[in-house]
């Protein structure tokens, strides 16, 4: 008797919470004391889930799911809010990629780093581009001093990598920085009539040809 009781009492519980609007449940008067231990359990397990979910989330998405009261409406609240959240990060990752630009001769080594980082992230949000894509992308993004050495990859037959193209573009960043060092120099001290003019400006390497 005892034991039936305390089942009685239990269920009452249940109906008053119900009634609350809280809960969702198709229970009814009618209802077996196996269906409303049943169903307390499940309300047990809800409650505790979304206790423990809500501590894992940001406090800002955190603040636009607290009214689902079923974990599993707060699961599918949530992975909407990534959904907006990637799409957001997506937009200013390309906003970020299709301005990026070389401004000088210095710098070309972090520059493609940037750049394939940028790629890299786009990547895991499915935005995808080929390889031969970001190579060419990169290399509009160079500034003037490095339009012949554009020109001699456009002319060569074989594709480069984005490792094979950062390690040409730090050649070419070398052979600038001593062009531009020597034109400094002349210019400080007039220049000197018939020297020789540089030889293999902006050309690839042999051995990559």
């Amino acid at each position: 008797m005892k034991d039936s009781r305390e089942m009685d009492s239990r269920w009452v519980r249940k109906k008053a919470k119900a009634k609350s609007g809280l809960e969702r449940t198709n229970h009814t008067e009618n209802s077996t004391p196996g269906a409303v231990v049943l169903y307390e359990q499940w309300e047990r397990s809800n409650r505790l889930s979304m206790m423990f979910i809500k501590t894992k989330v940001s406090a800002g998405i955190r603040g636009s799911v607290d009214q689902h009261k079923n974990v599993w409406a707060l699961l599918k609240a949530i992975d909407e809010q990534f959904v907006t959240s990637d799409k957001a990060l997506a937009n200013t990752l390309i906003m970020r990629f299709s301005t990026s630009m070389l401004t000088n001769v210095r710098g070309v080594r972090e520059h493609i780093m940037q750049m394939r980082d940028i790629a890299a992230q786009l990547k895991t949000l499915e935005v995808d581009m080929s390889k031969t894509f970001l190579v060419h992308y990169i290399l509009n993004t160079l500034p003037q001093q490095y339009e012949p050495f554009k020109i001699s990859y456009n002319t060569h037959k074989d594709k480069w990598s984005i490792n094979e193209l950062m390690t040409m573009c730090v050649q070419e960043k070398g052979r600038l920085t001593m062009e531009l060092g020597e034109s400094a120099h002349m210019a400080m001290h007039g220049g000197n009539k018939g020297q020789s003019k540089h030889k293999g400006k902006g050309k690839i390497p042999a051995q990559l040809k």
